[in-house]
């Protein structure tokens, strides 16, 4: 199985659906909303994606200033390729474009803390979300 890697390929918003229905981030994320699913590609100042073939395996979806900080948006890859490393290439890579005083940074779904804590991130509880929802209080 060779796997490629490229960085900021244009991709579909319906390729990025399909590939978070094949991961288990879907059901965090608004797939129903192609428009909303739309904008968050394009805002994305990095994207990394690995490749079988043709098809779409895995993304790593950023919003960055690439010296201080990069919030690392989405990470996904398609469940019949999970523990292959994959992931963890993504990731590489994404860091790869990066200075080198830069810092990833991201939310981790529910059932991946232990994952992020094993390959070498650091858990940081001064995180705060402030829902579409919700307003700012006086």
């Amino acid at each position: 199985m060779v796997i490629e890697y490229k960085i900021n390929k244009k991709i579909t918003a319906e390729q990025f659906i399909d590939l978070l229905k094949r991961s288990t981030l879907a059901q965090r994320r608004p797939v129903d909303d192609k428009q909303c699913m739309q904008g968050m590609i394009e805002n994305s100042n990095l994207i990394v994606t690995a490749w079988l073939k043709d098809q779409l395996i895995g993304i790593t979806r950023c919003v960055t200033d690439f010296h201080y900080c990069c919030y690392l948006s989405d990470l996904a890859v398609d469940s019949a390729y999970q523990k292959d490393g994959i992931g963890k290439q993504l990731q590489i890579k994404t860091q790869d474009q990066l200075g080198s005083k830069c810092k990833l940074i991201l939310i981790a779904a529910p059932d991946a803390n232990s994952y992020y804590r094993h390959i070498g991130f650091t858990n940081n509880e001064r995180c705060w979300v402030l829902n579409r929802d919700e307003s700012i209080t006086a």
